[in-house]
């Protein structure tokens, strides 16, 4: 008796084992690679990534190498983030070891690097440092875009470098 119930454990165990491996492990080990996850998702590295351009209900609009819409903060100064703290959870930024490559229509020499929190650095475009909305959960989403939050607006960016604004 005591062997077979041993013989069970050890069965559960291991189905549990090969379920947790198959779906890709606990629910932060899925969100943690995933730009789509949620607020609780880290956002994607430009390091291995680009800036593209997606057409969108707004026109061309600046997006990652994934299709995820960028944006900036209208209370940001050239080349200077004003986004910190609980601003960074909601608004993540696009941060990057390297500068990422252009494509689609994106200017590259409008491209660059400043100084951003947690030691890496934070792409810009056009001199605006660029985020993300933690909401949008897939590729073209643009739930952020107008919000009056943390002390000004957030658009979305045409190729130009300068915001989307159809009000």
């Amino acid at each position: 008796m005591k062997r077979l119930v041993l013989l069970i454990a050890v069965l559960v165990i291991t189905a549990i084992v090969l379920i947790a491996a198959a779906s890709g492990g606990s629910k932060k080990a899925k969100t943690a690679g995933n730009p789509y996850g949620g607020a609780a998702a880290p956002a994607p590295s430009a390091a291995s990534s680009a800036i593209d351009v997606r057409n969108g209900p707004l026109g061309e609009m600046l997006v990652d190498g994934h299709g995820r819409t960028l944006y900036l903060f209208e209370a940001d100064k050239p080349n200077m983030s004003n986004c910190s703290s609980a601003c960074l959870s909601l608004w993540p930024p696009l941060d990057a070891s390297a500068r990422p490559q252009a494509k689609g229509g994106v200017v590259a020499s409008k491209i660059g690097l400043i100084p951003g929190a947690g030691g890496k650095d934070e792409v810009t475009y056009n001199g605006h440092p660029l985020y993300y909305y933690a909401p949008d959960q897939k590729p073209g989403d643009t739930l952020g875009q107008g919000l009056n939050q943390f002390g000004a607006k957030w658009y979305v960016l045409a190729t130009t470098g300068n915001k989307i604004d159809h009000d």
